[in-house]
């Protein structure tokens, strides 16, 4: 357990002071209402004081004519010599208690020593406890692409938010966003290993977080929504809320199979925030589609020519996502050995498997006759019209010459994925080094 506290003024209606205390689970923030009284009447602040709750804070700017008015010794001390004087405060005998302990004895004597002397006191009031397990921090503004500046806010999975939390520099912020971050990313692990003893070796939890999906209104203007992804088993979940227990997970809005999906960086560039200057350089590098103003997306692309489009806080998780994708597809393609199609050419139906062993296999869907074979390093190529139709090109080990092979497939893009996936896979397999040095966001952390 760790704590650290600051203060810092929140955006809302109404700007306040409040104190954040993180712990490895919680976020808490404690605002003080602060009420100035001056030119208000003796009847206003009473029935203020009255409605005030249990604990006030009553703060007092000390007048020098008080001593002379209350006919106190003319030593008491003044606003400099509060702490150094044995003689007590004026406002401390009057019975205005700095602390704002009200009490019911007498007064002490203006001679009699003080053993406490008056100490201001700030009473957090208010108390906000924000869980940070299933949270999600979000640094954009409402219905915008655009940053906030040294601010952002954070949501419990029940909705509780934060509000805006704007800090005075852009390495306060930078510090509790990592902290929130690192503690939300060490609470879904943990949620992950508990959700993994209920799953079959074969159906563990490889990574899931919160994402922004970019969604396409009807006006054609670009809107994120949160979302929730997982990668499970042999599966790609998109979720609107975490699974919290077995049920959910059939729940999902959308589930793909991995060995079918195709994981694509778009974009990851280098705003003005010290964060992502300290921690996360990635280079700003033009070569990328950039979609809009948002740094840090990815897509998903699935069958049908059909992708999902999403954003990231921040350049750490998009790496963490990549890296992930990667794995979960590695482990599917290796627990499945080889996936079949039904496809057709000239009017034959026919069946094409993908197998991670043998490579590529076409032959009769009634006859079960293979027509040919190919290892996948005899692809040197292949070209497709986007629709239906793909044209694999196979170098034959014994002539040495390219034999063009055209199918027909009723879902195109599922069997390019899966194609892409094996043959990932089989690389991988043989040189893991060299997918790393593929990644487009790890290759660029860290790198200054």
């Amino acid at each position: 357990m760790c704590s650290i506290h600051l203060h810092i003024p929140i955006l809302s209606e109404n700007a306040y002071d409040i104190r954040l205390k993180l712990t490895k689970e919680v976020l808490t923030i404690q605002k003080q209402d602060v009420v100035c009284v001056s030119g208000s009447d003796h009847s206003a602040n009473v029935h203020l004081l009255r409605n005030a709750g249990d604990e006030v804070t009553i703060t007092v700017q000390y007048l020098r004519e008080a001593p002379s008015f209350l006919k106190l010794p003319l030593g008491s001390p003044g606003p400099s010599s509060d702490h150094s004087s044995g003689t007590s405060s004026p406002l401390f005998d009057s019975g205005l208690h700095l602390n704002g302990n009200s009490t019911n004895t007498a007064p002490s004597s203006p001679s009699s020593p003080i053993a406490n002397e008056p100490k201001y006191e700030k009473r957090w009031l208010d108390t906000l406890s924000v869980p940070l397990s299933m949270a999600r921090i979000s640094r954009y503004k409402t219905g915008t692409d655009k940053l906030r500046s040294n601010a952002f806010e954070v949501l419990a999975l029940d909705g509780v938010s934060t509000g805006i939390l704007q800090f005075y520099t852009a390495q306060e912020s930078a510090d509790w966003l990592r902290a929130m971050s690192t503690n939300i990313s060490d609470l879904t692990l943990q949620n992950m290993k508990m959700a993994n003893k209920c799953c079959s070796p074969s159906d563990q939890v490889i990574h899931m977080g919160w994402v922004n999906e970019r969604l396409e209104g009807a006006d054609s203007s670009q809107l994120y929504k949160f979302k929730f992804l997982a990668l499970k088993g042999s599966s790609f979940y998109i979720f609107s809320t975490p699974p919290v227990s077995t049920l959910d997970w059939v729940r999902a809005e959308k589930i793909y199979n991995l060995c079918e999906v195709l994981f694509k960086i778009h974009k990851l560039w280098l705003v003005d925030d010290c964060w992502l200057q300290a921690n996360l350089y990635l280079g700003i590098h033009q070569d990328f589609d950039l979609e809009d103003q948002r740094p840090y997306c990815f897509s998903v692309m699935v069958g049908h020519g059909k992708s999902h489009y999403f954003n990231v806080e921040l350049g750490c998780e998009l790496a963490v996502w990549e890296k992930s994708f990667q794995r979960a597809i590695f482990l599917e393609v290796q627990r499945t050995g080889s996936k079949t199609y039904m496809c057709s050419w000239q009017g034959d139906t026919l069946c094409f498997t993908v197998d991670f062993a043998l490579g590529f296999t076409c032959f009769d869907s009634k006859t079960k006759n293979v027509l040919w074979r190919f290892k996948f390093s005899q692809l040197k190529g292949s070209s497709d019209d986007g629709k239906t139709r793909v044209k694999l090109l196979f170098q034959n080990l014994d002539t040495k010459q390219i034999e063009t092979k055209e199918l027909e497939f009723q879902d195109l893009t599922a069997v390019l994925h899966c194609i892409h996936s094996f043959i990932a896979a089989k690389v991988a397999s043989v040189d893991p080094v060299f997918i790393d040095s593929q990644s487009i966001a790890r290759k660029y952390m860290y790198s200054n």
